[in-house]
């Protein structure tokens, strides 16, 4: 048998382990059922990939996140191992082949996802395999407790009546103690071998910045940081934005979302990975599996949705165990954009009972009937005949499918999007020669300001009624215009498949899973509000926060976040009267921008904010429409 650190070098030309990294692998060795919890970047696929390329046979890797799946599949192939990943889409036929492959063609990994997992062709060819080793990947999904619980994963634990005799891996970013104790319980573990990372990051200098003007700050964060970073932000048009701020102040920007065409994404990803653009601007759909070890500064201009995901988003920095600095930039009106974001568009659960009753209703399934029936489905329709609202009524579908109730077609969305990608000039030049578009384009133009800027979300049956154009046809004539390079057309499968997984029963069938959505709601609100606690709290020290909050306890305050080097009132030249009265006077002689009390008073950076703010509260100054402060007189 080969030496785990041969292998190593061979495949991945490293001559030494990441700390636990070859302890987990001797215990996978013995065939002990191993719970292993590294913090991002803690190297985790290497402690099931390697024992598995030294055991005979093939190691099943369950795994949530198809994006995920591929990439490691493709990085594994790169290195000369035979690897597949069977995801959503593939024919009968061709999972037969896949699967006899997997039984008698030398393959070393199949990764699955666990809904894949439920296929009875799939468990039958499992029983026949070799199988050396069960990874179960993101395994905290498998805890009711859990960050993104996933109903399908409680049915992995089938794959040790599959494979009785096989031990079983199961590997987490982010998980607290309790998510860690019903994953083992759940995976029917015996005896197992915990392995715990700290997740202590001390390289990593945690902030929280109170921010008016979030890219003037964004501007002097990057200049103050220099090096390769992320900027991460809530959505698609905001990425475009701020890198269109970035490149025009001259910074080394690309930008990344869900929305790029897989070609752009790969050109952008290897252009940030090779330091030939230094910024890259992005949503949360940026950064799974990327490990790019010299990442000096992740910034947030929005508040991320929990403390899991700032923890995985903000340990992309200082992988090199350099200096690096995780920050968030906040003001006051972020709670409640965060709150109506997270918390005001979740379904209640008689909205949940409303919305499958209808879609009962609106495909004519009679009670008790239905099980693994499909059925078109157009998702406007649905909400146009029964005047549902389009977001939460998605994100009730979602939940349905996450609880699986039904299932929906893997590229079902609800947004079509739209941009015109030719220049004004460019596009009216192109409008004489096809002259019968005028009046759909026209009609877009005047419907939707900024489409040449950024990519918009349309409504085909909005402007099917201003237009008098039918949806087929405008949907025709948009596909001839993304054919003709005149404009990026995305354009949503709301004429979808939907498959009812179980008889209609009515309430009886959400009652079901009623404790499982509401325990999942109640943790979703416990989330944000621990993200508000987190960037409100300016007492204790963030990586303790951190700490405790995965439930990790350290008497050791970091002395590198925002809190510990915030400078002690007693130490500044001035109290804080003092700088009350040089901002009242300054103010006295003219209106000024928070920015310039900055610059003008910069020994006193740290506390014009907050004195700003009392004197707001306090009724002293007042905010004009110009963003400036200035005396109140009465």
């Amino acid at each position: 048998m080969p030496h785990p650190i041969n292998i190593l070098e061979q495949y991945w030309n490293h001559t030494s382990f990441r700390p636990l990294q070859e302890d987990i692998i001797n215990s996978v060795l013995d065939n002990n059922d191993t719970f292993v919890l590294l913090p991002t970047g803690g190297g985790k696929s290497i402690c099931f990939q390697i024992p598995a390329l030294i055991k005979e046979g093939i190691c099943i890797v369950i795994s949530p996140l198809i994006a995920l799946m591929k990439d490691q599949v493709n990085s594994l192939k790169l290195k000369g191992i035979k690897a597949m990943a069977i995801t959503s889409g593939i024919k009968y036929s061709e999972l037969d082949t896949l699967l006899d492959n997997c039984i008698y063609g030398n393959y070393k990994f199949l990764y699955l996802s666990p809904e894949r997992l439920q296929q009875d062709i799939v468990q039958q060819r499992i029983q026949q395999m070799n199988v050396n080793l069960i990874a179960v990947d993101e395994a905290h999904c498998i805890s009711q407790w859990g960050n993104d619980f996933r109903p399908a994963y409680k049915n992995i634990v089938l794959l040790r009546q599959l494979q009785p005799s096989v031990n079983v891996i199961a590997l987490t970013a982010t998980a607290k103690p309790e998510v860690i104790k019903d994953t083992i319980s759940a995976l029917d573990f015996i005896s197992p071998k915990v392995f715990k990372a700290s997740f202590s990051r001390p390289n990593i200098s945690y902030q929280v910045k109170f921010s008016e003007d979030k890219l003037y700050d964004l501007e002097q964060l990057l200049k103050k940081h220099k090096g390769s970073s992320i900027v991460y932000v809530r959505s698609r048009k905001m990425s475009i934005n701020i890198h269109n701020v970035l490149s025009k102040k001259g910074f080394s920007s690309t930008f990344f979302h869900g929305g790029i065409p897989s070609k752009d994404k790969q050109e952008r990803l290897q252009q940030w990975m090779n330091n030939q653009k230094e910024i890259m601007v992005a949503t949360t759909a940026f950064g799974m599996g990327i490990d790019k070890p010299d990442v000096k500064t992740v910034i947030h201009i929005n508040l991320p949705e929990s403390l899991e995901s700032y923890y995985q988003e903000a340990g992309r920095a200082g992988r090199n165990n350099e200096e690096a600095f995780a920050i968030i930039l906040t003001n006051k009106s972020d709670e409640q954009t965060l709150k109506n974001q997270f918390i005001a568009s979740l379904p209640s659960l008689d909205e949940i009972k409303l919305v499958y009753r209808k879609l009962c209703n609106f495909f004519q399934i009679s009670y008790g009937e239905g099980e693994l029936s499909t059925h078109r489905f157009n998702f406007s329709d649905f909400c146009k005949a029964y005047d549902f609202k389009s977001s939460k009524t998605y994100n009730t579908l979602q939940l349905l499918d996450r609880n699986s109730i039904i299932k929906l077609s893997q590229q079902f969305n609800y947004k079509t999007k739209l941009q015109f990608i030719v220049s004004n000039t460019a596009l009216f030049s192109y409008l004489e020669t096809h002259a019968q578009y005028n009046v759909l384009v026209k009609t877009i133009l005047r419907t939707y300001g900024g489409i040449f800027e950024h990519q918009l979300a349309i409504n085909l049956a909005l402007i099917a009624d201003k237009s008098t154009i039918g949806e087929k046809q405008i949907i025709a004539i948009l596909n001839q215009l993304h054919k003709d390079g005149i404009v990026d057309f995305l354009f949503s499968n709301t004429d979808s498949e939907v498959i009812f997984l179980q008889p209609r029963e009515d309430d009886k069938t959400i009652n079901r899973i009623a404790n499982v959505v509401e325990q999942q709601q109640e943790l979703k609100r416990y989330q944000v509000n621990s993200v508000l606690e987190y960037i409100t709290n300016d007492k204790v020290c963030k990586n303790k926060q951190l700490l405790h909050y995965f439930g990790e306890v350290s008497e050791v305050n970091c002395n590198t976040c925002s809190v510990c080097t915030s400078k002690d009132i007693s130490q500044n030249p001035y109290s804080i009267q003092e700088i009350k009265a040089l901002v009242i006077e300054a103010l006295e002689k003219q209106p000024m921008t928070s920015r310039q009390l900055v610059e003008q008073f910069p020994q006193n950076k740290e506390h014009i904010l907050p004195v700003l703010q009392l004197l707001l509260e306090h009724h002293m100054i007042i905010l004009t429409p110009a963003n400036t402060y200035k005396i109140k007189h009465t």
